[in-house]
């Protein structure tokens, strides 16, 4: 096995992580926590700075109801239906959601804000009628 003069170590001790992509930008209307395993910034943002992050770049969506996608892609401007229906995330190696093979360093929710009182039922889809605005979170890993 060949090592390197100056460290030492074996090049063959290393391991390639996938590029993350920068062409892409992952967007969904809910993020697991569960798989949430390393530090994470979560800021609230407008319309207008999700449209810019997306500006020139393709969504990668992971919706999971379909009542809500036609209200969301009109907030959004943005396409987001999904590959396949309800996808679901998984972790890179290095604890970064991963989603049709590809890595992702930050994620957008686009997440309903309901009328006053009103709480879902669990597993219950949502009526649109209930929707009275969005609110889009973006997550960073650190």
């Amino acid at each position: 096995m060949r090592t390197s003069e100056k460290t030492g170590i074996s090049p063959n001790r290393f391991i390639t992580l996938p590029m993350h992509s920068t062409s892409h930008i992952l967007i969904g209307n809910a993020f697991p926590l569960t798989l949430v395993k390393r530090a994470v910034r979560i800021v609230p943002v407008s319309q207008e700075v999700l449209r810019e992050a997306a500006r020139g770049k393709t969504v990668v969506s992971f919706w999971g109801h379909a009542n809500t996608l036609a209200a969301a892609e009109a907030f959004c401007g943005l396409p987001l239906l999904p590959a396949s229906p309800r996808p679901a995330l998984e972790l890179s190696v290095d604890g970064l959601p991963r989603l049709n093979g590809q890595t992702f360093s930050e994620c957008w929710i686009v997440s309903p804000e309901y009328t006053a009182g009103y709480r879902p039922e669990p597993g219950a889809e949502v009526p649109a009628d209930n929707i009275i605005g969005w609110k889009i979170l973006k997550i960073t890993w650190e």
